[in-house]
C-alpha cells in the first residue's frame, strides 16, 4: 500500500498488575513465564501496525483477545506499559495531557458499542455536543450538526430524544456525534454487535456509504469475521494478547500464518472473499465483451459470468482502467459452486 501511515504503534504493550513497567526496566521484555510467576496479565503484548491515510483497518480476534484494549492504548485511553505511539509521525507517548485532550477533542472520532447517548438532548444536541466542549458558537455547531444528521440520514428526527428512536438510529447517533468533529482518524469498537442482523447489515451499508463519502481512517473492532470481510481493506488478527496475523481478507483466507488463523477463517466462503486479481490468468485476447475491476469479489461477479457464453472471459482492470489479465467465465462459476458446497 503505497498511502501515507496514519497511526502507527510500535511494541506496545499492556500489562495489568502492579509496578508492571519494572518488567521492562533497561529495555527487558517480559516472558509469558514471568508474567504468569508474576500474577500479570499481559493484555497487550509487543504489537506492531501501522494503519494507512484512507483506509479500513479492522482488528479482531475473540472475547478477551486484547483488541479492545489495543485500540484504547492508540488513544491512551488506557496508558501503555511500554512502546511507541505514532500519529502522523508525532508520538503520542510524549504529549502533554492538554495536547492529548485536544487531539482527542478535534482528531479523534470514537463510536463504542453501548450508544452512550446523553438522554436529555435531543439528537441535534447530541450530535453538537462535541462541537459545544470546543467552544463553537451555538448557530455554528447546529448548523454543522444538521449537516451530519442528514448525512446519517436522520433529518426529520433532529428534534427526537433517544428514548423515542430505534436501536439502529440511536446508533447512527452516535455515529453522527463522533463525525461532527471531522475526525483525523474514525475509532469504532463494536459498533454494531448489539444490533439486531437485519439492522446491522443496513448499518454495515451505511458505513461504506459514509466511508465512499468522507474517505476517512478507521480503526474498527469486531469479532465477526464476515463483517470484518465485508468492510476491511486490511484484517488484523489477535490471540491472547498478541497480533498473530496482518493482511487483506484474501491473504488471510488462502495463506493463513498459522493453526489459529487457519480455524478462526475456515468457515468464510472463498467466492466471499477471493477477487478478480486472485483468480485472472494472463490476457489471450486482444478484446472482451465485458470487463471487472481487479478488486471485484467473485460472489458478486457470477450472475454475470452464468450470462456469459462458456469459454469467454471478463478483461480485469486496475484502478486507472489497464487490462492486466483475463477472468475465465468458468474460473468464477467454479470457486462459487465449491464454496456453496462447503456449507
Amino acid at each position: 500500500m503505497d498511502k501515507a501511515v496514519k497511526l502507527s504503534c510500535r511494541n506496545v504493550w499492556k500489562i495489568f498488575g502492579d509496578d508492571a513497567g519494572d518488567l521492562f526496566a533497561d529495555g527487558a521484555t517480559p516472558t509469558k513465564e514471568q508474567l504468569a510467576e508474576g500474577g500479570y496479565i499481559g493484555a497487550v503484548r509487543d504489537a506492531c501496525l501501522d494503519v494507512h491515510e484512507g483506509e479500513i483497518f479492522i482488528i479482531m480476534g475473540l472475547s478477551g483477545s486484547g483488541k479492545s484494549t489495543l485500540v484504547r492504548c492508540l488513544t491512551r485511553l488506557i496508558e501503555p506499559t511500554a512502546g511507541e505511539l505514532l500519529f502522523d509521525a508525532q508520538d503520542l507517548m510524549k504529549v502533554s495531557d492538554t495536547e492529548l485532550i485536544d487531539m482527542r477533542r478535534h482528531k479523534m472520532g470514537m463510536v463504542f458499542q453501548h450508544f452512550a447517548l446523553l438522554p436529555h438532548r435531543t439528537v441535534l444536541g447530541n450530535v453538537a455536543f462535541p462541537l459545544e466542549v470546543q467552544g463553537v458558537d451555538r448557530k455554528t455547531r447546529e448548523e454543522r450538526g444538521m449537516q451530519i444528521i442528514d448525512l446519517v440520514g436522520l433529518t426529520g428526527r433532529e428534534s427526537y430524544y433517544p428514548r423515542e428512536l430505534s436501536g439502529g438510529q440511536q446508533q447512527r447517533v452516535g455515529i453522527a456525534r463522533s463525525l461532527a468533529v471531522e475526525p483525523d482518524v474514525w475509532f469504532l469498537d463494536e459498533p454494531f454487535s448489539a444490533l439486531d442482523p437485519l439492522i446491522r447489515r443496513e448499518m454495515q451499508d451505511e458505513f461504506l456509504r459514509l466511508q465512499s463519502v468522507l474517505h476517512k481512517t478507521i480503526v474498527f473492532i469486531t469479532h465477526d469475521f464476515d463483517e470484518a470481510v465485508r468492510l476491511a481493506d486490511r484484517i488484523a488478527i489477535m490471540k491472547d494478547g498478541e497480533i498473530i496475523q496482518i493482511g487483506n481478507p484474501e491473504e488471510l483466507v488462502m495463506s493463513p500464518a498459522t493453526d489459529y488463523v487457519r480455524e478462526f477463517t475456515r468457515g468464510i466462503r472463498r467466492a466471499k472473499v477471493l477477487t478478480a486479481r486472485a483468480v485472472m490468468t494472463p490476457t489471450s485476447q486482444d478484446s472482451f465483451s465485458e470487463s471487472v475491476m481487479a478488486t471485484d469479489r467473485l460472489e458478486v461477479l457470477v450472475n454475470r459470468a452464468a450470462d456469459m457464453e462458456k469459454g469467454t472471459a471478463f478483461a480485469v482492470t486496475d484502478e486507472t482502467g489497464a487490462i492486466i489479465g483475463e477472468l475465465k467465465r468458468e474460473a468464477v462459476i467454479s470457486v462459487v459452486s465449491e464454496s456453496r458446497e462447503a456449507e
